[in-house]
């Protein structure tokens, strides 16, 4: 009789292909499926999976993890939620390649103001010993729990190659030359594809690196990503405006025609203006006509955001005095929120807001912490500020200086509201599921539990979705488009990334405002119930009773 190293007894196994699930064990031995169904043979490790759900290990496509892997290699909350891969170094960011400690700052100082991952957070974590990117994924290996999939950064790929000039033109042949050999060579060491960025913004308001790329430039970096058999080309589109993002899909059509190769971006949104997201839907269906392969990323979660003027906000960026100020360190913000010099053009500024900061007005006011404010809670601005005969940046300012700026607003049931929009966008066959950004904007949502929030909304409450689709779309339709061939489904030969669940009791957790990060920093995490086991490659990292001490997980 066989002896494996555990076996899960007894499960309703959805094998995420999106087929029927059928009854029956798996066996798992040295990380992989050694047997599916009825067999013969005993383990070490067994889990009772009676009444529950077995499915593949959740992969979450579009992750800021990158920083938080070099002191949590399980990422959590990710595996909380079942999510047993994570795809690192996307927008165009990633640690490496990295030339200097100079380069190093200008990396962090990029991560700081576009996905809310402090400088002290990196000085007192991130060591940035590594110069490569082969070098980057040897130092996080070792204390891995949760699997990665990690992308190049465009744009830190272009400040490698080229320093300061990265942010003034297009390549050189030369330089060119130089960022697919840096390619080829992370491909070669496990990247799993590269990032780029047509929106995103530095510290300085000024475009980040891959947005000075041309397209020669483009179409020769996924030409050399293409030579290792796999890739996929990932972007963040210019979101603010629609013409510039049709233009973004068509180039992404020229990127992958040209390279072959799979391309995808983030986020596809149900907006008040476009529930159903058609212009966006219409132009990746006429991409998919031309042959190429473009893909959305869509979240099931509404779109909601947490402001508070303690922290960092993207509904900020566009007002220049209101963002200068939140750039400055917090006991200086305090003083000049409060400055009655600066409040008249702080006030006057938001009048006009617009692109994002548009959304400002349905700010609800959450936790405060003065007597003064507590009757402000659950309250929208805008009847505070008719009631009170104030502009929107007065009441903004009065409830945030009277609570230190301490104070949570709330923007809740706008960008993702139409809950039956976005199970249709969710089962569009050129959409993903994906876009969480877990482990970015970390002070202001947290995108990990969105795989929850799946199954207990659209498949157990609404019935939107089966629970085998559900699967299929986190797991093995995701896996075999981003190239994740050894995991995704569960068959014999696969890697036993492999999570058991409750599908009755499976849910997620309001978000919670925690201060658990490196660097005095705080960050919003939402916890699950319903998961009895979570393996990775073959090793419970999660079970009922929290972490075990087992760190299997890979660069995949």
């Amino acid at each position: 009789m066989p002896t494996y190293d555990s076996i899960i007894r007894n499960g309703l196994i959805y094998d995420g292909t999106g087929s029927e699930p059928v009854q029956g064990d798996i066996a798992i031995s040295n990380g992989e499926i050694a047997a599916i169904g009825q067999f013969d043979g005993s383990a070490d490790v067994e889990v009772d999976a009676t009444g529950l759900a077995v499915a593949p290990g959740f992969i979450d496509i579009h992750t800021h993890f990158d920083p938080q892997l070099c002191w949590d290699g399980l990422a959590t909350p990710s595996i909380e939620h079942g999510i047993t891969t994570v795809v690192t170094g996307n927008c165009s960011l990633s640690l490496a390649p990295i030339r200097d400690r100079k380069a190093a700052d200008k990396i962090v100082s990029m991560f700081g103001v576009i996905e809310d991952i402090k400088k002290k957070t990196f000085d007192e974590a991130v060591p940035f010993t590594w110069e490569s990117f082969p070098d980057y994924l040897e130092h996080i290996t070792p204390g891995l729990g949760i699997n990665v999939g990690a992308l190049i950064g465009h744009s830190a790929l272009r400040l490698y190659v080229m320093g300061a000039a990265s942010q003034e033109r297009a390549a050189t042949e030369e330089e060119i030359s130089e960022m697919c050999a840096l390619v080829e060579e992370a491909m070669a060491a496990g990247a799993l594809g590269i990032s780029s960025s047509y929106v995103d913004m530095d510290e300085n308001a000024k475009p980040v690196p891959s947005q000075y790329a041309d397209l020669n430039e483009k179409i020769a970096l996924a030409k050399a990503m293409a030579k290792s058999g796999r890739g996929i080309w990932q972007i963040v589109p210019f979101f603010p405006d629609l013409n510039r993002e049709l233009d973004n899909i068509r180039e992404l059509g020229e990127i992958s025609l040209a390279a072959g190769v799979p391309c995808s971006l983030q986020p596809v949104l149900s907006s008040p203006t476009s529930p159903n997201a058609e212009e966006i839907i219409n132009a990746l269906e006429e991409q998919q006509a031309r042959g190429a392969r473009v893909y959305g990323q869509v979240m099931p979660r509404c779109f909601d955001l947490n402001m508070r003027l303690s922290e960092t906000s993207m509904l900020l960026f566009s007002l220049p005095s209101w963002k200068a100020i939140m750039d400055m360190p917090a006991e200086t913000r305090l003083a000049k929120f409060s400055d009655p010099d600066m409040r008249e053009k702080l006030v006057n500024e938001m009048k006009n807001a617009a692109g994002m900061s548009g959304a400002l007005p349905f700010l609800t006011v959450g936790d405060t912490y003065s007597d003064a404010n507590k009757r402000y809670e659950g309250r929208t601005l805008v009847e505070i500020a008719q009631e009170e005969d104030k502009e929107l940046g007065e009441v903004i300012l009065d409830i945030a200086v009277a609570d230190g700026l301490e104070t949570e607003f709330q923007l809740k049931n706008v960008i993702n509201a139409d809950k039956a929009a976005v199970a249709a966008l969710i089962n569009h066959p050129l959409c993903h599921f994906g876009a969480s950004d877990a482990g970015a904007h970390v002070t202001q949502f947290c995108g990990t539990g969105d795989t929850t929030h799946l199954l207990e909304h659209y498949v157990r409450e609404t019935g939107q979705m089966t629970l085998e689709r559900a699967i299929h779309r986190m797991t093995g339709e995701v896996a075999a488009d981003w190239g994740l061939h050894d995991r995704g489904v569960l068959a014999v030969g696969k890697a036993a990334d492999i999570v058991v669940f409750d599908p009755a009791t499976v849910s997620v957790s309001e978000e919670e405002f925690v201060d658990d990060f490196p660097g005095e920093a705080r960050r919003y995490v939402r916890r699950s119930s319903g998961y009895n086991s979570v393996f990775v490659n073959g090793e419970i990292v999660y079970n009922a009773d929290g972490y075990t001490d087992k760190r299997a997980g890979r660069v995949v």
